[in-house]
């Protein structure tokens, strides 16, 4: 019976504590549950899914990667600065900061995969260094129109409407980040699960040795994986930008844990076991969910950490329980 309980628990075990939260809040507060906050809600925790998926994609491979907050960061600079400081048009402020996050992934996959090093202890050096890279580039500040430059006089440029539209924008009820992030998890979603390289992906995370003894070239499986990882993140750092206006210097920083939990929540969902991409939305739709939630009942902000980690603490120990038991039995 204990058994049974525990597997009941672990497949079901976060759907019905999301559903156990919905109804206390919406109890509690007759405001929380309709169609503006629950959209609200899914705005505030779209920029948290992309940078979760692409941490997804790191650990589905069997690697880690910490460097996605400071690579939100410096996207998020690189973005506002094409845009106030240079004036470039939007497509040009689009493409060149998913091309600064494919580099970062790149020198991730560089010291993991050439030259051997933990993932965990490589992408924690990069975070570091990419720390370093924007706050040089910023020389400390913040980007924002008309912003005072130390070499004199004030920015030219100034955030355009189609830009901010795509973090401020709504489309058919929706804001327009909700858009992108749902887009974004259905297609990566149906890649996952149902093509080839979705399984190639599971296969070099679940056994890279077979792997590669099978044909699979587990190097460059591993680098597309840190590619997209950072690619996702600076797809976060975009929004970031065009939905505060300003290129703010350290926008990242509370992401990465929250990414982070997002994905460790969906282990726990439907008895999955492993990262996968709906969990993922889901793990970050449930943190999401919990901290309107308590922002209604004016929780302290500072006690929102207590909660985000005793979610993430939970949803581990009913995972790492069950796949105890599984390999026991």
């Amino acid at each position: 019976m204990k058994g049974k309980i525990l597997d009941l628990l672990f497949k079901y075990g976060a759907i019905v504590l999301m559903a156990a939260i919905l109804l206390f809040f919406s109890l509690y507060n007759p405001f929380f549950f309709t169609y503006g906050n629950l959209s609200d809600i899914l705005r505030s925790i779209s920029i948290v899914t992309l940078v979760a998926i692409g941490v997804t994609f790191t650990l589905v491979v069997d690697g880690f990667d910490l460097s996605v907050g400071s690579t939100v960061s410096l996207s998020t600079v690189v973005t506002a600065s094409l845009m106030v400081w240079y004036e470039a048009p939007l497509w040009i402020v689009l493409f060149v900061p998913l091309l600064v996050g494919a580099g970062v992934g790149l020198f991730n996959s560089l010291l993991i995969v050439k030259f051997g090093i933990p993932d965990l202890l490589a992408t924690l050096g990069a975070m570091y260094i990419i720390s370093g890279v924007h706050r040089t580039y910023t020389e400390g500040y913040s980007i924002y129109n008309n912003m005072p430059m130390t070499t004199g006089g004030t920015a030219p440029g100034e955030f355009s409407e189609a830009f901010l539209w795509i973090g401020q924008g709504k489309w058919l009820g929706l804001p327009v980040p909700v858009w992108i992030m749902l887009v974004l998890v259905g297609i990566v979603y149906v890649i996952m699960h149902f093509t080839r390289w979705g399984r190639i992906l599971y296969m070099t995370g679940g056994n890279g040795e077979a792997s590669r003894l099978s044909g699979v070239r587990v190097t460059r499986v591993k680098l597309i994986a840190y590619v997209l990882s950072g690619v996702f993140a600076s797809i976060g750092g975009i929004l970031f930008t065009a939905r505060v206006g300003s290129g703010q210097m350290d926008a990242g920083a509370p992401l990465l844990m929250e990414a982070v939990a997002a994905v460790f929540v969906g282990f726990s969902v439907l008895g999955a076991g492993k990262p996968n991409i709906l969990g993922t939305f889901f793990g970050a739709a449930l943190i999401g969910v919990l901290l309107n939630g308590l922002t209604m009942m004016n929780l302290p902000y500072y006690a929102f950490e207590i909660i985000k980690g005793s979610v993430l603490v939970l949803a581990l120990a009913v995972t790492y329980v069950h796949a105890k038991k599984v390999r026991g039995g």
